[in-house]
């Protein structure tokens, strides 16, 4: 009889053991955003501020990507859901949704998003919790220095196209006296020393700089100034209402001067909200905006796919979004089935991907190379249209 007693110590510590075991074996797999089923990829874009054209444009580009692996059967199996929250280009709001993503959706990645300010506001957000900012739309340098784990960038910085552009154009067109119009923020921050840099290393400097705080609407002041001090050159730390605002200012009071603009003015939305007045203006870029009539028959296949669902014309925002997800998938696919946050980074770090459709770059990234690609390329608007004028340079 003495020998019964132990038998529900027995059951209990074999069932102890069994749940320790089966705990054990789900933190194992426990990885945030991936379940048998489904992937959860987060995005903050502007859907309501300054920048909203672009962020339903980058949104509408990850959608189509994510139904389209979806109608394949997904990533080993499991399907993509695409999950965006609205900063409205404010930081603080960025952080919110940040903490909603990350905390409440439960998102594995965060992809895509838009702007420098807000993105260096949600990052630490993100990697408290182990999850990578992904291919966001900005081409800050902070997007991939310093070198962290969970940073990964695809755009070619501001500062290193100014610096390699503004030189370049600015012995071509024979000009004398560079300047430069700048938003009071890192973005613009970045493109004016970029310009600095790149008039320096010609012997030069910037004859005027002048800026405007985020989300002003009137440059007369600033275009006076400009042309006060007889600037030929004019590089454009703007993105899309201060690129319309200070060229139309500019071509009001007979000030033409040559017009650089960064990637983040490359847009069509320069030409269809600053008509004729518009042309002639530059900018770098790498992706071009995917025109349906476009010569090359890939791109006019993806732009009048993307129209017939959309019920809208593609931009070159489109086309960054659907970039951002194909290239998710692909570092999702090389992970293998066992995805996590390790996987996902290993698999990325020896990650190379040819030059797509849209005229992108080859992209390489290694664990102390987190920026994919610093080569950037040149348009001009002309007619209405970006024009690609010149090669890739670095």
């Amino acid at each position: 009889m003495s020998h019964i007693p132990r038998h529900p110590r027995a059951h209990l510590a074999a069932a102890a053991a069994i749940t320790a075991l089966s705990l054990v074996a789900t933190a194992a797999y426990a990885q945030q955003g991936v379940s048998k089923t489904e992937i959860v990829v987060g995005s903050i874009q502007d859907l309501s501020g300054p920048l909203a054209g672009y962020g339903k444009q980058a949104r509408a580009g990850m959608q189509l990507r994510v139904d389209e692996i979806n109608e394949q059967g997904g990533i080993h199996g499991r399907k993509l859901v695409l999950k965006v929250e609205d900063s409205a280009y404010d930081p603080k709001k960025a952080v919110l949704a940040a903490q909603k993503l990350v905390n409440q959706d439960k998102i594995f990645i965060m992809a895509g998003h838009i702007g420098t300010a807000q993105n260096n506001a949600a990052m630490p957000v993100q990697f408290e919790k182990n999850i990578v900012n992904f291919m966001p739309l900005t081409a800050a340098r902070e997007m991939y220095e310093p070198t962290h784990k969970l940073k990964y960038a695809m755009l070619s910085t501001y500062y290193d196209q100014m610096r390699i552009a503004a030189p370049r154009l600015i012995k071509e067109k024979n000009a004398k006296k560079p300047c430069a119009i700048y938003q009071d923020d890192e973005f613009g921050l970045e493109v004016l020393r970029g310009a600095e840099a790149g008039v320096k290393a010609i012997g030069m400097e910037l004859a005027e700089k002048t800026s405007f705080k985020r989300g002003a609407t009137d440059f007369s002041s600033q275009v006076a100034r400009m042309k006060g001090a007889g600037c030929d050159f004019v590089v454009l730390g703007t993105i899309i209402r201060e690129t319309i605002g200070t060229i139309a200012e500019s071509r009001k009071t007979g000030f033409n001067p040559t017009f650089l603009g960064s990637v983040a003015a490359y847009t069509d939305l320069i030409h269809r909200l600053g008509g004729k007045a518009m042309d002639g203006m530059y900018a770098t870029m790498t992706v071009q905006n995917p025109y349906t009539d476009e010569a090359s028959q890939p791109i006019r296949f993806w732009a009048n796919k993307y129209k017939t669902k959309f019920n809208e014309d593609p931009t070159v925002f489109s086309a960054y979004g659907y970039t951002i997800i194909d290239l998710f998938i692909r570092g999702a696919q090389k992970a293998g089935p066992n995805l996590s946050t390790d996987s996902f980074v290993k698999a990325m770090d020896s990650m190379t991907v040819p030059p797509d459709m849209f005229g992108s770059p080859a992209l390489s990234f290694t664990a102390t190379k987190r920026l994919g690609n610093d080569e950037s390329r040149l348009s001009q608007l002309q007619d209405g249209r970006w024009k690609v004028v010149s090669g890739y340079f670095k």
